[in-house]
């Protein structure tokens, strides 16, 4: 098993751009993981469906997603985070492909694996364990009781704005992490998430679009 989980965005205003998301896609916020201050952020999750929207913001200097915000001008993806239920032999599979980790979490009830950037290409990926499958530490102990879906239901997937479109999809497809991911050509901000694809709880509303911190989310 391997799916898209999770989804994180970067933002310079947090609370803004939180609070769009929620009015716009009728959700509410799960939790905020004080473990992302190892990272020199904070954040929000909302749950949609038993996936998770998640923004980032930095509280300090000199963080990842600090520098990803100068790189790319401004607000956008950040992170695609899947779940498996066979973290060792991936990450076997991943090191004969010379994927460095970038970070390693193992805790009771999940294990993840960020993986390096430049090794994978377009967006920061982790590969997370949960324990039982179904879990997700991140989203907190009370994440089901925020599940409701008036405007969407699930996130379909992601599209990764990419130099060379075809090399970067034959990497991920190398690596085995080609799954709900989509790659169009880069735009003048360069490699990353540029759009998220979320399913329409309502069909008629299929196709609408909505531009949020640098980010293209399409209903579908």
């Amino acid at each position: 098993m391997f799916r898209l989980r999770q989804v994180a965005l970067v933002a310079h205003d947090l609370d803004a751009v939180v609070g769009q998301l929620c009015e716009t896609f009728g959700l509410s916020i799960c939790f905020h993981d004080p473990g992302v201050a190892e990272f020199g952020l904070h954040n929000a999750l909302m749950v949609i469906g038993d996936q998770f929207l998640e923004v980032v913001s930095p509280t300090e200097d000199g963080t990842t997603a600090g520098r990803l915000l100068e790189k790319r001008q401004g607000d956008g993806g950040y992170m695609a985070i899947y779940e498996c239920d066979d973290l060792d032999d991936r990450m076997a599979h991943l090191a004969e492909h010379d994927v460095r980790v970038v970070w390693a979490g193992d805790f009771p009830t999940i294990r993840g694996r960020h993986l390096h950037p430049r090794d994978v290409g377009g967006a920061l990926v982790s590969i997370d364990q949960p324990v039982p499958n179904g879990s997700w530490t991140w989203a907190g102990p009370s994440w089901e009781a925020h599940r409701d879906d008036p405007v969407v239901v699930g996130i379909a997937g992601v599209t990764v704005g990419a130099a060379d479109v075809a090399a970067m999809a034959s990497r991920w497809s190398e690596l085995d992490i080609d799954r709900a991911v989509d790659f169009a050509q880069a735009g003048e901000r360069g490699e990353g998430i540029d759009g998220v694809d979320l399913v329409a709880t309502d069909r008629s509303r299929r196709g609408e679009t909505h531009d949020i911190c640098g980010v293209t989310f399409r209903l579908v």
